[in-house]
């Protein structure tokens, strides 16, 4: 007997509520790796048409033979790698631009650069020779010994007395020396002299945009291809410290502007126009790489892949942004004029860089999360194998949670349906924070991935569909 009840529609099993969502956790996160991976392979274009969909001699359906496709994927292609290229090299550019702004316009920045050296052992060595030999030059050690000539002998004292004080030109000026060098030091060494450090770097700080353009005048200047700092405040106050210590002569001493040499190379006007440019351009080139990035990341035909690479070229640039630092140190000492000491030279530099280093450290370490993250977001086995492991986990401990009473109810059902919309949300508020963060450091950045792969996690324990009754 053959049975006239009609044969099973299978239209009718998508309303089956034993569909996808009655399935397992289990299964329904196997289910939605299976669409992520066949989501990558689209992605990556299209992996060649079968014969059913191939005209005569391999055409296509619209006639156009395989060359045209491969013609318009080598040009996405090549203009994708172009537009990466150019923004790894104006990444590096608007790290160095962004230094240079901050360094001209916020005195905030330019205080906490400089600022530190006041108590750099190297940098008080040389400040306390230089002013020294300044002060020195003041003092007629031979009118000195002519005034006790005269004094000796208005007292009375016998010739050779007299004589032997003309003999004692030398001693008088080692022991010159040796007062005011130890007077230099202890204001040197005083909280007096941070005080004036920061103060006199504060109130000439608008005078370092006339060293980068090239206008003379006040506590920074630019002049015989050299940046140099006025001291001649400090010679001011050793001179007011001789004076009360009982050297009357100090009084003598007018006042005198001696420069400490920051930075002396032939070439510091070139690089005084390079700064100033980057100087102008500020904050925009670092918006203009990203833009650029993103264009070539739109353009490729594997956009995952694409991301990787920007964000490895990213990285890459800020590797030789750092040893060109270092590079650029050695030349800058090598630069410095005779006499000048070494080390507070190198310690002046390490200051005005310090900054200027942390971003590449931050800007690389950025770049270096974001190459993993778009790794571990493709179809590899290993980036398939750690988000299976990561989503069972917390699958698991969802319904651990569920079993003991947690109620998901419509918060659950709308994580999963809006389950992207939500992950898109997390990365643009991360983007936005890191953007907006005054100069970002290495840890704000591993920071705020910390928190954005929390904020996945939260995501992903939340994401339970509402069950429909059976």
């Amino acid at each position: 007997m053959t049975s006239s009840a009609p044969p099973p529609d299978p239209d009718k099993h998508s309303a089956d509520p034993s569909g996808d969502q009655q399935l397992s956790a289990r299964e329904r996160n196997e289910l939605d790796e299976l669409r992520h991976r066949l989501s990558a392979l689209e992605s990556a274009g299209p992996s060649g048409a079968g014969p059913s969909r191939a005209g005569p001699s391999g055409a296509g359906p619209s006639g156009a033979g395989p060359s045209g496709a491969a013609r318009h994927h080598w040009l996405r292609s090549t203009g994708s790698v172009l537009l990466i290229l150019l923004a790894s090299l104006l990444s590096l550019l608007a790290v160095v631009s962004v230094w240079a702004n901050s360094i001209v316009r916020d005195t905030d920045r330019y205080v906490a650069t400089v600022g530190p050296l006041a108590g750099n052992p190297d940098v008080q060595k040389a400040i306390t020779s230089r002013v020294t030999t300044a002060v020195l030059a003041q003092i007629d050690v031979e009118a000195l010994v002519k005034e006790l000539e005269q004094a000796a002998a208005q007292q009375g004292a016998p010739p050779k007395a007299a004589q032997l004080l003309g003999d004692l030109s030398g001693p008088i000026t080692s022991g010159l020396k040796s007062l005011v060098s130890s007077t230099v030091q202890r204001v040197v060494a005083s909280s007096a002299f941070d005080t004036l450090w920061v103060d006199a770097n504060r109130s000439v700080h608008s005078a370092l945009d006339k060293a980068l353009t090239g206008h003379d005048g006040g506590a920074v200047s630019l002049k015989n291809d050299q940046v140099a700092i006025d001291v001649g405040p400090i010679v001011a106050k050793v001179k007011d410290q001789l004076v009360s210590a009982g050297f009357k002569p100090a009084a003598r001493i007018p006042a005198v502007h001696t420069d400490f040499v920051v930075f002396a190379s032939k070439d510091i006007g070139e690089v005084k126009t390079y700064l100033r440019v980057l100087e102008i351009l500020g904050n925009w080139l670092p918006v203009i790489a990203v833009l650029i990035a993103a264009a070539g990341v739109y353009l490729a035909v594997n956009r995952r892949r694409a991301l990787m690479g920007a964000a490895l070229g990213v990285f890459a640039a800020m590797l030789v942004l750092g040893v060109t630092l270092t590079v650029a140190r050695a030349i800058y000492l090598d630069h410095l004029p005779p006499g000048a000491s070494d080390d507070a030279a190198g310690a002046v530099y390490d200051a005005l860089v310090k900054f200027l280093r942390a971003s590449v450290r931050a800007v690389g370490a950025l770049a270096l999360l974001t190459a993993v993250g778009a790794f571990l977001s493709g179809p590899s086995r290993a980036a398939v194998l750690m988000r299976t492991g990561c989503r069972r986990s917390i699958g698991a401990l969802r319904d651990v949670a569920v079993s003991a009473g947690l109620p998901l109810g419509a918060v659950g059902g709308f994580v999963h349906r809006y389950k992207r919309w939500i992950g898109g949300v997390i990365l643009v508020v991360a983007a936005v924070v890191l953007f907006t963060w005054s100069y970002p450091t290495t840890a704000v950045v591993v920071w705020t991935v910390v928190i954005v792969l929390v904020a996945f996690a939260i995501r992903e324990f939340l994401d339970a569909p509402p069950t429909r009754p059976a």
